[in-house]
């Protein structure tokens, strides 16, 4: 089956994608038509590939590519001890860091790169300061693929190395990261590198497995609501997308509303829904602690907002001292997530206090990532250790009085 893009503002329809990736007349983002007819195969997942198990919701896709790391099919953890705490019903998180490269990303970039090896691609690349630049490389050195990582010039160097490790060429850049996001994906397609950006439509799709997932997960069951972190919108707009195609295809009768959550230091989306507008603004001087949102321009931003609005979500924003409360508190539980991708938690926290979320409601909070990505946010925690001579050591092990 070819696939079909359609505009996600105009509704012009494309037969494959454009040199940008977006549409020619109005310059919003692309998405493959709604699949209105799959179901989810049977089978013993640890025998399986999320493009194995989903394969009826990718037939665009000729998936007889061996370049699976084992991504997918992560944990949904209940959490007793916050549905006790906070006060709602159920308190679910889709622990992402469980991925290959430790982040959500990798379940967009294997659809990404099979869609590049299907149309005969040399290459691929992607623009990215983080999570995205690991998962591109590590999936090129897997598909043994020519790959070109581009990252901001003031990138942090303990996010360089994880990069290069794998291999690809790595490549600082000077100059407007928004004007590099579309350059890269032009000249690429112009000389054989299939860039997987942030909202590329065939990077977006990968994020439906979160949504069939959590499906699974709860019994073929529908959350109340999903909270996502948002950055760039591929990853919210792919879930939404996910439960939008369950429900069309007659698994499920209802989708969940959608909540789009941004850091307050940089929070495009979020300033413009509650300013009412159809529209994201740049935002000035972004600032915050989860730099893997940070993004003052979301390439997305516009039909994210879209999106909500027909879903019937909303999109919220967390300050700092939020963020840092939620990482520690989710780190009670066990998970250890890195400051963007525990802000699904302080949006939880921040609208069930502002009666929003409500007691019966089941959430899911999607942890985008792992902690590790990002160690430095742990100068911001009181953390310590203390120091004893071995021959009082009778003293720590002991049962509490």
């Amino acid at each position: 089956m070819d696939a079909k893009l359609i505009c996600t503002n105009c509704d012009e329809v494309y037969e494959q994608e454009t040199k940008t990736f977006r549409c020619t007349k109005c310059d919003e983002p692309l998405e493959l038509e709604l699949v209105t007819n799959a179901k989810i195969n049977e089978g013993n997942v640890l025998e399986q590939n999320i493009l194995g198990r989903y394969s009826e919701f990718y037939p665009y896709l000729d998936n007889n590519v061996d370049i699976s790391l084992g991504e997918g099919f992560t944990s949904l953890i209940k959490s007793n001890f916050l549905t006790n705490k906070i006060g709602i019903k159920g308190v679910y998180f889709k622990n992402e860091g469980e991925n290959p490269t430790w982040s959500f990303k990798d379940r967009g970039t294997i659809t990404g790169v099979t869609r590049a090896i299907n149309l005969g691609f040399k290459g691929i690349g992607t623009v990215s300061t983080g999570n995205m630049a690991a998962s591109v490389s590590a999936y090129g050195a897997k598909a043994k693929i020519d790959t070109i990582i581009l990252v901001k010039e003031e990138i942090a160097d303990e996010k360089l190395k994880p990069i290069a490790v794998y291999g690809s060429k790595l490549v600082k850049v000077r100059g407007d990261y928004g004007k590099l996001y579309l350059e890269s994906i032009k000249l690429g397609y112009e000389n054989g590198f299939y860039f997987i950006n942030s909202d590329s439509p065939f990077r977006v799709e990968g994020y439906k497995t979160i949504a069939f997932e959590i499906f699974e997960q709860l019994n073929h069951n529908i959350p109340d609501y999903v909270i996502v972190p948002t950055s760039a919108g591929g990853d919210i707009r792919g879930i939404e997308k996910g439960f939008r195609e369950l429900k069309a295809c007659g698994l499920t009768e209802k989708a969940p509303k959608i909540i789009a959550v941004q850091a307050a230091g940089c929070a495009p989306i979020a300033t413009a829904f509650k300013n009412g507008r159809e529209k994201i603004e740049r935002f000035s001087n972004p600032h915050t602690i989860a730099h893997a949102i940070e993004n003052p321009y979301p390439p997305s931003g516009n039909q994210v907002l879209r999106m909500i609005k027909k879903n019937g979500g909303i999109a919220v924003d967390v300050d700092d001292d939020e963020i840092i409360n939620a990482q520690k508190l989710l780190a009670e539980e066990g998970i250890f997530g890195q400051p963007a991708s525990v802000t699904s938690l302080a949006a939880l926290i921040k609208l069930k206090e502002e009666k929003y979320l409500l007691e019966d409601d089941i959430v899911v909070n999607i942890v985008t990532a792992s902690g590790l990505k990002f160690t430095s946010a742990l100068d911001k925690h009181d953390l310590n250790a203390i120091t004893i001579d071995i021959d009082n050591l009778k003293d720590i092990i002991k049962k509490e009085e």
